[in-house]
């Protein structure tokens, strides 16, 4: 039976304040909302096979949160005679073979906190390094309205690291990306998400993510709520307003906190 967003049975405590929310939520997808990666991990190992080749777990560490066409051009240096487009979508292709056979792998805590800020009413984005129909393909298959934006890889001119995804997820949401929290897995999509400005999660998934000034570490979204989400948005906006911007780095003094309140 489909589960049906209900905000009294999705938060039953009080909603807070709209001055005390973000302008929106930017999410990644692939390893922050669902856990996809064992999906992509396949997918390459299969398509180095079929090319004479080995495809070892270290080696799919290096594609996690890279851009689509900067893995093609790692796995074209490990044999796999194909064009950069075509490695893209046979990729896209066999993931997408999974998601249909298996479903969404949720992430910890991630369905639950979506759905808390859509109750609120707060704009979200998907901010994916995948290309669009994979993207649609999940946003399809999520049984409630979960975002309001899409911006895929292959919607952008500068995938991540660069600042370029979150950036057009903002703009087209209408919002400052200073005002917004970025929920992100990994080492490129963290950096994105700083140098857009945003206030950046990291929730680290396959390859771990040390404390930083630039960022706020929690080590899972499980049993985090929209009140830390608007904790962590009020200390921010307050350390802000007292400290210089930076052209590519939001400011603002150390985002670290603990595990969730019990």
């Amino acid at each position: 039976m489909a589960l049906h967003l209900n905000p009294v049975n999705v938060f039953p405590e009080p909603l807070p304040a709209p001055a005390s929310l973000p302008a929106a939520v930017l999410w990644d997808m692939d390893g922050t909302i669902v856990d996809t990666e064992p999906y992509w991990m396949r997918a390459e190992t299969e398509l180095v096979a079929e090319f004479g080749g080995v495809w070892t777990h270290d080696d799919c560490m290096l594609m996690v949160g890279a851009g689509l066409w900067n893995s093609a051009a790692i796995l074209q240096s490990r044999g796999v005679d194909l064009s950069a487009d075509a490695i893209v979508a046979r990729l896209t292709d066999r993931v997408q073979e999974q998601l249909a056979e298996h479903g969404i792998p949720w992430r910890p805590g991630s369905r639950e906190l979506l759905q808390q800020l859509k109750a609120a009413g707060v704009p979200t984005a998907l901010v994916t390094m995948s290309v669009e129909r994979m993207a649609r393909q999940i946003v399809d298959l999520i049984d409630f309205v979960a975002f309001d934006v899409v911006v895929a890889g292959d919607m952008v001119a500068n995938s991540k690291p660069h600042p370029d995804p979150y950036l057009v997820a903002a703009d087209r949401l209408g919002v400052n990306p200073a005002q917004c929290i970025a929920v992100e897995d990994s080492v490129p999509g963290v950096a994105s998400a700083v140098a857009a400005g945003t206030i950046t999660i990291a929730v680290p998934h396959q390859i771990d993510l040390p404390e930083s000034a630039s960022y706020t570490r929690w080590s899972t979204l499980e049993g985090r709520t929209i009140h830390d989400i608007t904790a962590l948005y009020v200390n921010a906006r307050r350390s802000d307003s007292a400290a210089s911007p930076h052209p590519l780095a939001p400011t603002g003094s150390a985002r670290n906190e603990s595990a969730p309140d019990a």
